[in-house]
Parts: structure tokens; sequence; C-alpha cells
């Protein structure tokens, strides 16, 4: 796996992931071009499945059957299959074409399909509350404010449930908390923000789907970021309502 870095627009920095390759590293330095090896990925199978509870939430915004933890879920995948290719731009109206995208773009496009308009919303936020929204410096632009990554998390710190941030392999307790729809922050200097998938590796631990490049991928980045890129820095649950286990 060879990954290689830039920083964007939005805030969501760009990992292009090369998956042919045994090994990890990381392109770019101030000196130039550089490789950190960082070993050979573990096999999907050497360890005994760990079976995490599955926790949703009992709402259903859409009003289409499916309560809105799969609903986003559900978006997050449809993106995923629809391979946006990974591109940070600026664009009149706010929204990206359908064939282009940056980290921001998955988490608006999976609340659509649960029925949320997340742009409208956050625009509101800021419209109502702009001394909280730092990022936008006191000038509110609807054209690109709902797809950066600092102006989301004052939104989530707002108006959805926040997690734990600490992720304890094969605790199952632990695990519990992260759950599927949930959606992830990193902070600097790799600045991030994925959605976690019903999938899990064989330590318990969710797949996120997210896009740092080429396009939108569901994988097995969650603990690889945080621990050698940038720390969570968020982890929310949206919206706020009652939990049911299946």
């Amino acid at each position: 796996m060879l990954i290689v870095i830039a920083s964007c627009l939005s805030g969501c920095d760009r990992i292009t992931i090369d998956e042919e390759n045994e090994s990890i590293g990381i392109i770019g330095s101030a000196d130039g071009p550089t490789v950190i090896y960082l070993g050979t990925p573990k096999s999907a199978h050497s360890k005994p499945e760990i079976v995490v509870e599955r926790i949703t939430c009992s709402s259903d915004k859409d009003g289409d059957g499916l309560n809105d933890s799969d609903d986003i879920l559900e978006g997050a995948r449809k993106d995923m299959e629809n391979k946006p290719r990974y591109s940070d731009g600026y664009y009149d109206g706010g929204y990206p074409p359908d064939d282009i995208g940056v980290c921001t773009d998955v988490i608006w496009r999976a609340f659509k399909n649960a029925g949320y308009m997340l742009k409208d919303m956050v625009d509101e936020d800021i419209k109502n509350n702009l001394e909280l929204y730092t990022r936008v410096d006191g000038k509110p632009d609807p054209n690109i404010d709902f797809r950066r990554v600092k102006n989301l998390c004052v939104f989530f710190d707002r108006y959805a449930t926040r997690l734990t941030t600490e992720i304890i392999p094969g605790d199952i307790d632990n695990l519990k908390e992260w759950q599927a729809g949930d959606i992830v922050v990193f902070d600097d200097p790799m600045e991030h923000i994925a959605i976690l998938s019903d999938i899990r590796n064989e330590d318990g631990i969710p797949l996120m789907i997210h896009n740092s490049g080429p396009h939108t991928q569901e994988n097995d980045m969650l603990l690889f970021w945080n621990e050698n890129l940038s720390p969570i820095t968020a982890h929310y649950r949206f919206p706020p309502c009652d939990e049911i286990s299946e």
C-alpha cells in the first residue's frame, strides 16, 4: 500500500492509496519525496472474529422504512459505488458535480440519502451563530462553508451526540461505541472526515468510508490514520436519538 499526501482547499487532505503494494508508505516532505516503510498489512483472517453488537438509530427522517444510521451508511456506500474523482474546487451553488468530491462531500451526500440537507442546515446555523464558526472569519460563503471540515465540527458539536475518540482493539465494550453511520474527524496535520462502515476488521475496528483520493473508498484506515497521520479529534452520531440494538 502506497500513500501520497497533499493538502487541499476544503480541509480534506488527500491520501492516494496504491493497494497493489504490500508495504505502506507516505510520500511528501519539505525536502522532497520520501517513502516511510511501516510494514506489511496484517492478514484479515489471522485471529478469531470479534463480534460487536450493532446499534442503530430509531429515527427515520425520510420515512423510507430504513433508520437514519442505515440510511447514512447507505448514502456513503452509494458515493463509494459512484467513485467520484478526488478534486478540490469551488463551485457556484456549492455542490460539486456527482463525479467529483472530497472527504466532506461523502458526508453531505450520505446525509442527503437519509433526508437531511446538510448544506442548508450548516448555512442556516452559520447565519444565526456566525461568531461560533471561526473558520468562516466573519464572511459566510454558502458555496464552500458546508464543505469545510472545521465548520462541520462546529455544527456537529452543537447538534450531534459526541462519543469517545479512543479506539481499543479487541475491547468489545469500547468497540460498541464505534457504530456504522458514525462520523469521525481527524485533526491537523492531515485533517479529514469519514463515515464508519458496518464491516469490521479482525480486531473489531470498523472500516471507514471516505474520500482521500483517488476516489471514495471503504477501507481499514481508522486506526492507521489515527496513529500515523492525524489523531481523531471528534466522533459523532447524528441525529441524537433513541438507540436500538440489533
